[in-house]
């Protein structure tokens, strides 16, 4: 299958032999639907917590989080460009359109129009009010998009202007460094955060960091360690072309693909952090709008570190295997109320050591407390109880690329979904002898997505990994807990950034 010139392309990348196979293989049969069983709902998967509860599990949090390491993982890599999806057709056709009719009418509310206002009159020679009263709009788009002005169509989110305020404008990346400072500071003081970004733009992502960085350690009374890493080489995919042979380049090389966000459970494997804070670049709000959030975060931490502690408790007591059947029935009990694991009704046959072999290698799992906001219409993913190959049901957040939707049934349980995923996870990655769990060993490579592309006028199917929480998360201890909506706030499209949470004043 691999010539010279292969061999040497697998090489640089440090990427198996093996592991091509078994993409070509996966991508010649496909990618097999998840079965879903039942949405996960309230009280069936998902909790809900009165104001009593918020408040317990914001204390343990407070009380704890001094013998504990945070970090705050954001994933970051990519350009913008789709937030500009409706900009970008506007400039090529200069057909106007209802978006396009918000964008100009509150062109003034963005927090980068003064940018804009001294692009247009650096490039054109005139502020915006005149091209404006002019009708030149596809210009004031260019100028907004094109490396020749702001060059908003290549940057990432993190480096766009999101938020104006009273005397300054904030990038997306600096509300982040704010959150942090609130909730993942550790003992010492240091704020830590992990922004995974492009090689292209990680140069850039350090500049903007090292420029900002002493202003919000005075203003906030931390400091700040951050890191970044790009995806890696490793964690590219092949393709096959419309005969199954592997894609191949003009001149013979074979065509690598970033396998999608799924790659990112690499990097998060490599930090080796014990409690993680997993958001999204775009999902952020103001400072003065951002309390409930705050208060969330800390809430989720607050559970997850309440059923790490017990979990614990028992492994310890399952590792010394000196366990009553009283005890081991306190454990399956915790397991399935707590936890959410159903255990099958054939383990109540098994002897004592069986059943303490099988609750240790449950509760020996990295563990996730994940978010949940109602849904409100919003594209994406969300809660499911899900029947792997091997008969086992476990909460998983499910993607509607992942279901197989001409199968009534399944579709029938895709529509009761009550709740979105909105990407608001706090992971625990150590286990109870405070080493880091590989990662690598809890994905399900089985969960892959496959879709049909076309490179140089020719059709090719390419494969994307397990997505990060999805498959790559799939055999993780897993919690969903219902969230405030308010605390949902993501930029998809730039007028997005004209929602009411998304503006300063009150």
């Amino acid at each position: 299958m691999f010539t010279e010139k292969d061999l040497k392309q697998l090489s640089e990348r440090n990427i198996a032999e093996n592991q091509v196979v078994q993409q070509v293989a996966q991508l010649k049969r496909g990618t097999k639907y998840v079965e879903l069983m039942r949405p996960a709902t309230l009280g069936n998967g998902i909790l809900r917590m009165d104001e009593e509860q918020v408040g317990m599990m914001n204390a343990v949090f407070e009380a704890d989080k001094e013998f504990y390491q945070f970090t705050k993982f954001v994933p970051a890599s990519g350009a913008a460009s789709r937030m500009f999806k409706d900009l970008f057709a506007f400039a090529e056709s200069g057909k106007e359109t209802s978006f396009t009719d918000i964008f100009f009418a509150h062109i003034q509310s963005f927090a980068f129009f003064s940018d804009l206002n001294e692009a247009t009159k650096e490039q054109y020679g005139s502020d915006l009010a005149a091209m404006l009263q002019q009708g030149r709009k596809t210009e004031i788009v260019k100028a907004l998009l094109e490396p020749e002005g702001l060059a908003y169509g290549k940057l990432p989110k993190a480096l766009l202007k999101f938020h104006h305020y009273a005397d300054f404008d904030r990038l997306a990346l600096e509300e982040h460094l704010f959150e942090a400072a609130q909730y993942a500071t550790d003992n010492n003081g240091t704020a830590k955060l992990h922004f995974t970004v492009s090689p292209e733009h990680e140069t850039m992502f350090k500049e903007t960091v090292n420029a900002l960085i002493d202003s919000y350690e005075k203003k906030y009374h931390v400091r700040y360690g951050i890191t970044f890493s790009c995806q890696k080489p490793s964690t590219d995919t092949v393709a096959i072309d419309g005969d199954g042979n592997l894609f191949r380049e003009a001149d013979g090389s074979l065509l690598f693909r970033p396998g999608g966000h799924g790659a990112l459970i690499e990097n998060l494997n490599d930090l080796a952090e014990e409690i993680v804070f997993v958001k999204n670049i775009d999902n952020i709000v103001p400072e003065n709008k951002a309390e409930t959030t705050i208060i969330y975060k800390k809430v989720l931490a607050g559970l997850l570190l309440h059923l790490q502690q017990r979990t614990f408790e028992y492994l310890e007591m399952l590792d010394e295997g000196f366990v009553t059947e009283e005890e081991l029935q306190e454990v399956t009990d915790f397991a399935k109320e707590a936890l959410m694991i159903e255990i099958p009704d054939f383990v109540n046959n098994y002897n004592d050591i069986e059943k303490i072999d099988y609750l240790y290698n449950k509760l020996n799992r990295p563990m996730r407390v994940c978010g949940m906001v109602k849904n409100e219409g919003e594209p994406g993913g969300g809660p499911f109880w899900v029947k792997n190959d091997d008969d086992e049901v476990s909460l998983q957040i499910i993607e509607s690329s992942q279901i197989n939707h001409k199968n009534t049934t399944q579709e029938a349980v895709f529509q009761a979904s009550t709740h979105f995923n909105p990407v608001d996870l706090v992971c625990g990655c150590w286990n109870y002898k405070g080493e880091a769990f590989n990662l690598k060993d809890f994905v399900d490579a089985n969960t892959g997505f496959i879709s049909n592309k076309s490179k140089d006028g020719r059709e090719l199917k390419a494969l994307e990994l397990p997505g990060l929480w999805n498959g790559a998360m799939a055999d993780w201890i897993t919690v969903f807990v219902e969230v405030p909506i308010t605390t949902f706030n993501p930029v998809k499209t730039v007028n997005d950034l004209l929602k009411p949470m998304h503006n300063v004043l009150p």
